[in-house]
């Protein structure tokens, strides 16, 4: 049995990690505003909340962002989509849990990819169930989500009635602003093509049910915890570029929110402390799984948005630097998984 505070300081120390602020992007003034309210480490808390979903429960996952839809919505970001894969992984072999990923039809494909390469099979809905029950095979669930606004609003109601889900988890998925308009990091209209997920998240938050979010830029689902900080910090966070009036932070909150400097790497760091609670190494994500999902990203056309290049690095931070998070982050846990 690992010593809990042993278990706490390890969090403090993925939390420092993963929220030094290389990008410049003001996500160490939101890491501060989230730790005040959370009471202690994002990381760990994200952690225990995972850890806390029911054995055999269901949880919905979502990532993707589609990324210069007015040119095809077929095109996604690369940041994002391999730390949803290595939380589903963790849940899954874990807490045996049933993994539903959402997010646009027409990134689906490429996300699909990605939950394959990190040792996920596909399945429908009732072949996860078959798989739970007899602890045979690693699966998830792929579903899409309403692109417009009434759709999607209505989609939430109907979701969490027929899926039940333990909770719900995000990582770099945009969401609205107060004026109902999801925006990039550059303060412009990012809308087109965006599945309105977000309201699922609203509506779980209002049923009680548990939200984990994971954000480095302040306009993705969860940032509406620190929204306030969000308008001070962040560039276009009190005045986006599109001419909405309003800035990029998400209105959407939830109950524990992870910043990080790139969100790939919130993610790294929470299957890390996932790993710890468990005593079990196989939840960590390791940095020969990173490399492999970042090759896998490239082979799926997912982009490194910050440049607008299909290649291996994410949010402008290159190759290595992603592998280094996840071989700290196992190097921080090492300790404690002997």
């Amino acid at each position: 049995m690992t010593d809990q505070a042993l278990i706490t300081r390890l969090d403090n120390r993925l939390d420092q990690l993963v929220n030094i602020d290389m990008g410049e992007r003001g996500v160490e003034h939101l890491f501060d505003a989230a730790r005040e309210l959370q009471g202690g480490s994002l990381v760990g808390a994200a952690a225990d909340a995972l850890m806390a979903v029911p054995r055999d429960g269901t949880v919905i996952l979502t990532t993707g962002s589609v990324s210069r839809a007015w040119i095809t919505p077929q095109l996604g970001e690369n940041d994002g989509p391999s730390g949803a894969a290595a939380i589903a992984r963790a849940l899954v072999l874990g807490r045996n849990t049933t993994c539903i990923m959402m997010c646009e039809d027409t990134l689906l494909p490429a996300i699909q990819a990605v939950m394959v390469a990190s040792g996920l099979f596909p399945v429908t809905l009732e072949q996860a169930h078959i798989a739970r029950a007899d602890k045979s095979l690693a699966t998830i669930v792929m579903l899409p989500y309403p692109t417009e606004d009434a759709a999607g609003e209505a989609a939430a109601t109907e979701m969490l009635d027929d899926l039940k889900p333990d909770l719900l988890f995000s990582t770099e998925r945009v969401g609205r602003n107060d004026k109902g308009i999801y925006h990039s990091m550059r303060g412009i209209d990012y809308g087109m093509g965006r599945a309105r997920i977000d309201h699922l998240f609203d509506k779980a938050l209002e049923r009680g049910i548990p939200v984990v979010a994971v954000g480095d830029g302040g306009n993705e689902i969860g940032m509406g915890k620190v929204a306030d900080h969000v308008k001070a910090h962040v560039p276009y966070g009190d005045q986006c570029q599109c001419g909405c009036g309003g800035g990029i932070g998400a209105v959407t909150s939830c109950d524990v929110l992870v910043t990080a400097a790139c969100s790939n790497w919130g993610c790294t760091a929470i299957a890390a402390a996932m790993a710890v609670r468990a005593q079990d190494a196989r939840l960590l994500h390791t940095p020969k799984r990173e490399a492999l999902l970042l090759d896998t990203m490239v082979a799926n056309g997912l982009i490194n948005s910050t440049h607008g290049l299909v290649d291996d690095s994410v949010d402008g931070f290159e190759r290595d630097s992603h592998i280094a998070i996840a071989e700290l982050c196992r190097t921080i846990v090492s300790r404690a998984l002997q």
